[in-house]
């Protein structure tokens, strides 16, 4: 009966041992900032702005989702606008099916709907507008960009956030 008891100790023991290593990989997954994690899927730092309020990781399917603190844009080589929720599908080195981001050119907002980091070493991304494309330099997205209610001289709704 003894053994019994040891066994049942035991048991109980390595079952809480692993849950709490569960739960500390729980929280050490969503405490980490978003910024930080990029790199890990092949992409620079810098491909969201500053006010991430909360994100899910990629699916079994590659989607993610990422909230923001308040819409805003970001000014690299055009003015981008990233709305208050982005979806897409990740898979490393690349983004597709996004939602949530527009880049203005001229005077037209286009949407974003594809990224893909060089799979040659020229240091450059593609953005996707439909089957359209720009390369711009990785180096304008090392830095993580200040969220903004407006760029420039535009004025937007957004300038009650």
């Amino acid at each position: 009966m003894a053994s019994f008891n040891i066994v049942a100790v035991l048991s109980l023991y390595l079952l809480s041992l692993l849950l709490l290593s569960k739960t500390r990989l729980s929280l050490s997954l969503t405490t980490s900032d978003i910024h930080d994690l990029l790199p890990q899927y092949g992409l620079p730092r810098g491909l969201l702005p500053d006010n991430v309020e909360s994100y899910t990781l990629p699916s079994s399917d590659g989607s993610f989702e990422v909230k923001l603190k308040t819409p805003c844009y970001v000014h690299f080589d055009d003015v981008v606008y990233y709305d208050k929720v982005i979806k897409g599908k990740l898979s490393y080195g690349s983004v597709h099916d996004v939602s949530g981001i527009q880049a203005k050119k001229l005077f037209i907002w286009l949407p974003v709907t594809g990224i893909e980091v060089s799979k040659a070493d020229d240091g450059m991304i593609s953005f996707f507008v439909g089957p359209i494309s720009e390369e711009l330099p990785a180096k304008q997205f090392e830095d993580v960009p200040a969220c903004k209610k407006k760029v420039g001289g535009l004025m937007t709704d957004l300038e009650s956030m």
